[in-house]
């Protein structure tokens, strides 16, 4: 594994994540195209609760005390527990990126770690490698499914026009 390529990763996202925000309404930020699906505020609001109880947490433990218990996280029922469509998409995009610099800077003192400390999770074992590589993938999925969202936007607003042309998708 190599951390700074790795920590490059999470760095981008803090670049990457807001720009796919960027030049939204409030309203465009909390529209869902179908009821079973996330708005791009929701992604936002788990990215920004993930980044403060899961990865960031879960990996001290991981590396400072194994023997402790993860506390439980449930990001599923946050959505509608947590009323993340009804927050505030400009503060909660200033609030994820303060705690991603806040990450970074943690993740930064942990650069000598021993990525092979083991932690006994809900999961099972867990290494600190596989936590942060982990947390890298999980920006990932979620820049993913943030473009889905702003293409089905464009396909929205583009109507009555195709945008075919551009190619399957």
């Amino acid at each position: 594994m190599d951390f700074e390529i790795l920590y490059q990763e999470l760095a981008n996202g803090a670049l990457i994540i807001p720009a796919l925000l960027s030049g939204l309404s409030p309203k465009e930020a909390a529209l869902k195209p179908s009821p079973q699906s996330w708005s791009m505020l929701e992604v936002l609001c788990h990215l920004y609760d993930e980044e403060c109880e899961d990865f960031r947490q879960r990996l001290d433990i991981i590396l400072h005390r194994p023997q402790d218990p993860w506390p439980p996280i449930n990001p599923q029922g946050w959505v509608t527990e947590r009323g993340y469509n009804q927050r505030d998409f400009d503060e909660m995009q200033k609030r994820w990126l303060a705690e991603r610099e806040r990450s970074l800077s943690w993740l930064r003192s942990q650069a000598g770690a021993d990525w092979e400390s083991v932690s006994t999770s809900p999961f099972g074992s867990m290494k600190a490698g596989d936590m942060l590589a982990s947390w890298v993938a999980h920006d990932n999925l979620h820049i993913r499914q943030l473009v889905e969202l702003r293409r089905a936007r464009i396909e929205n607003i583009t109507k009555p026009f195709t945008i075919g042309y551009a190619g399957d998708w």
